[in-house]
């Protein structure tokens, strides 16, 4: 089966229960939305980011845990 590139850079397909997954071309996944075209447009947007260097930002993140009995 043939994978259209979208933007040359990543493929949308339908997966099970309606959703939709990218791709990028070697097969890594990427998004996964309720559309296709809010696929192609959060992979896009996520692509755009990552290519600007969002991810490498400093963030900060925050672990806890409950103790005790429920």
């Amino acid at each position: 089966m043939d994978k259209q590139l979208i933007d040359d850079l990543f493929y949308v397909e339908e997966k099970k229960y309606g959703l939709w997954q990218s791709h990028l071309a070697d097969g890594t996944c990427i998004i996964t939305s309720l559309t296709e075209e809010e696929c192609t447009r959060a992979t896009r947007w996520y692509l755009k980011q990552k290519q600007e260097g969002f991810d490498k930002v400093e963030t900060k993140t925050y672990d806890s845990v409950v103790g005790g009995k429920l």
